[in-house]
């Protein structure tokens, strides 16, 4: 059982929290509510956030996926200002934003999130 992890279900995000100092903290959940409404608002809705890494050193690593490429503009303007909201400084806030084709994942409900988790290696695939 994996006690540094746990799997939130956010609007049609579907999340995995990940936190190198044991359990997933209330600031956890709080970063990631804000970075679900910060992607609703400003990503195309194709972009889904797959998982939040709270790391030793006080900084949060955000996985996006996402099938238009376009979602990667606003990448830098979403670190800032989850880190001001936060109380953070601006490198404490890494956000990746994943890439893959339409061809590469179902868009189904519940099935496109599983499969970009997948595609980008946060979860295993079923076999």
């Amino acid at each position: 059982m994996e006690f540094d992890t746990e799997w939130r279900t956010l609007g049609r995000h579907r999340v995995k929290l990940r936190s190198t100092k044991g359990f997933p903290t209330e600031v956890l959940h709080q970063v990631a509510e804000l970075t679900r409404l910060a992607v609703d608002n400003n990503m195309s809705a194709r972009a889904r956030v797959v998982e939040i890494v709270f790391r030793h050193e006080q900084a949060y690593d955000i996985t996006i996926g996402t099938t238009l490429a376009e979602d990667r503009l606003c990448r830098p303007q979403i670190e800032s200002a989850i880190a001001t909201v936060m109380g953070l400084l601006p490198e404490q806030v890494n956000i990746f934003v994943h890439t893959v084709t339409q061809e590469e994942v179902d868009l189904h409900f519940g099935v496109y999130e599983r499969m970009l988790a997948e595609k980008l290696g946060v979860v295993p695939p079923i076999q």
